[in-house]
């Protein structure tokens, strides 16, 4: 699910990029691979994305040490996956997202100063799940322009992929600071607080999504389930039913607020821990005193006379010792 909304977000987040970088590359002066790259544009506007990549693959024919071939080229190949994702056709996207990737890589080679280069392939590999390659690509993308706020978002985007919950609330908490009215990186900040169990912090930036517009009603929906997982069923309860109200048919809501009202009720009903029974108290050992028992007594007096009674026996009639003492 987390991969489903990081691939969604940056798809959209892209296409801007990906436009500009068709839209507004030079167009190289002359015949030969200027037309082809023109026509290219022109295709890739009209979203003919796989016959634009086959006028760019003509430019990259006439012009091949232009980056910005490879640039256009792999921006179609790109667009043409997303197109394959969205028809079912898994086949069709991979070939696609792989036929992109090296051409941005081809880019990186050809132009190896250039941080969107490194943007363009970290953005592919994104939506690869390439998370790792994509860290790297935008730490790079931030080493060559260290105010590149785009390189922050998209490196979030990376870290929450990989469950990196610190580092993406570090990435956003710099962009919200650069850009506070992009309300994207509040929910994507609001993500890494609940990776991380903040679930205060996450709550605070989705109240504050709903300041800005109060019928949001993914946030709103969103607020519900952090509640939820702090075991504020409470104030769970009103959220799901808000979001219910504009849309009565979002099944997922819906089960989530009966989860929450029966785990209200649960607790509500839930009778008092019982009393911790008394300790038994562990019988004592017996003394010595006790143990002896007034027939064991009788036994030992009986046994003592027998034995003075013998002794009196053999001694009878001996004589005594007589003394060597000279009296």
């Amino acid at each position: 699910m987390l991969n489903k909304q990081i691939i969604t977000i940056l798809t959209v987040s892209f296409l801007w990029i990906a436009a500009a970088q068709i839209a507004f590359a030079k167009k190289p002066a002359g015949g030969g691979g200027g037309n082809h790259m023109q026509r290219g544009i022109e295709l890739a506007q009209q979203k003919h994305f796989d016959a634009s990549a086959e006028e760019f693959t003509k430019a990259i024919e006439a012009n091949p040490k232009d980056p910005r071939g490879y640039a256009n080229r792999g921006t179609s190949y790109r667009q043409a996956a997303r197109a394959a994702v969205a028809a079912g056709d898994q086949e069709g996207a991979s070939t696609r997202y792989q036929s992109a990737l090296a051409d941005f890589s081809k880019y990186v080679e050809l132009a190896p100063k250039d941080a969107s280069a490194y943007m363009e392939r970290a953005a592919t590999e994104i939506e690869l799940k390439q998370y790792d390659a994509a860290v790297n690509d935008l730490n790079k993308a931030l080493e060559l322009k260290p105010d590149n706020i785009m390189a922050n978002k998209f490196r979030g985007f990376a870290e929450l992929g990989l469950s990196q919950w610190d580092k993406a609330v570090a990435d956003f908490t710099a962009v919200i600071a650069k850009k506070p009215d992009d309300l994207q990186n509040y929910d994507r900040r609001a993500l890494a607080y609940r990776g991380l169990k903040n679930y205060e912090a996450a709550i605070a930036d989705y109240t504050f999504l709903l300041s800005k517009n109060p019928n949001d009603m993914e946030a709103l929906t969103k607020r519900g389930y952090t509640y939820s997982l702090a075991l504020q069923y409470e104030k769970a309860i009103p959220d799901y039913e808000a979001a219910l109200k504009v849309n009565p048919q979002d099944n997922d809501t819906f089960q989530r607020l009966q989860y929450a009202q029966s785990m209200l009720a649960k607790r509500n009903t839930s009778p008092p821990p019982a009393a911790s029974p008394s300790p038994t108290a562990t019988p004592e050992k017996p003394g010595l005193i006790s143990l002896i028992n007034p027939l064991y007594i009788g036994i030992a007096i009986v046994a003592l006379i027998i034995i003075a009674v013998v002794v009196r026996l053999l001694t009878r009639g001996k004589p005594e010792g007589t003394s060597r003492m000279i009296r």
